[in-house]
């Protein structure tokens, strides 16, 4: 399972988002992947992003979403990195947030979200089982 998606066609609603935010998905396994994020998290494009998690959280026990490439994180953003963490919970599943960058650090920070994820410092530290 990897392939990669990227955002915009310029039948979105907010227009051409493809230059903004692009995912790669890995996969590691039956038991975990890896959803690459690149580019910014705002408004238009946080939908897509759930849409990404809500297509990948049920299928495997372990998303390791890496957002060490994300050079924007708005609340509309941090909005569905909540939402897709019950989702996760409620499946029985888990959610493991890479950071990578200050830009996400600061604002899993500002908001107080940053102890209610699980964060691993890297992707391979993220697919470990006692991570």
């Amino acid at each position: 399972m990897s392939g990669e998606s990227s955002v915009g066609t310029g039948d979105s609603p907010g227009g051409d988002v493809g230059e903004v935010v692009r995912f790669e998905v890995v996969g590691h396994g039956d038991d975990a992947l890896v959803v690459h994020v690149l580019g910014e998290i705002d408004t238009l494009t946080a939908p897509v992003l759930r849409g990404e998690l809500d297509e990948h959280l049920p299928t495997v026990p372990l998303v390791v979403l890496d957002l060490s490439q994300v050079t924007f994180l708005g609340s509309a953003g941090l909005a569905v990195l909540v939402a897709a963490k019950d989702d996760a919970e409620r499946r029985g599943h888990r959610l493991r947030l890479v950071c990578g960058s200050r830009i996400v650090t600061r604002a899993l920070e500002a908001t107080g979200l940053l102890a209610l994820f699980d964060v691993a410092d890297g992707v391979p530290e993220a697919l470990r089982p006692t991570a």
